[in-house]
């Protein structure tokens, strides 16, 4: 089991960069590959990143690659997600979660265990 929680969203404005945490507890963290996904109101929940268990690969959509940085702290149980140059397009409610079973799983009812999400609003 998993134990997911996010933290980090807010209101900013247009152009600014975000950083998004998610702490995880239980002991299976660290065999996990990691992923942020986000979802806005009337949209699918769509992929943004992935890190493997041991946080030496990653994978980013390409419509993603340039704007995100995924990490992740065994020791902490954290994994992070920085975003920069931020649109109103962004605006969403951002998840993550945690796949023991695969390493670079695209979609979402693949990861067993999920956060409650965190909302980033971008202003114009």
């Amino acid at each position: 089991q998993v134990q997911l929680v996010e933290s980090g969203g807010g209101l900013v404005q247009t152009g600014d960069s975000l950083r998004l945490t998610c702490t995880a507890s239980g002991r299976a963290f660290n065999r996990c590959a990691m992923a942020w996904f986000r979802q806005a109101p009337g949209k699918e929940r769509t992929l943004l990143a992935i890190i493997n268990w041991s946080g030496e690969e990653r994978y980013y959509p390409d419509s993603m690659k340039g704007r995100l940085t995924i990490s992740r702290d065994n020791a902490k149980k954290t994994v992070s997600l920085e975003m920069s140059s931020l649109e109103p397009e962004d605006t969403a409610v951002y998840y993550c979660a945690a796949d023991p079973r695969h390493m670079f799983a695209l979609k979402a009812d693949k990861y067993d265990y999920w956060g409650q999400g965190t909302q980033v609003t971008v202003s114009s």
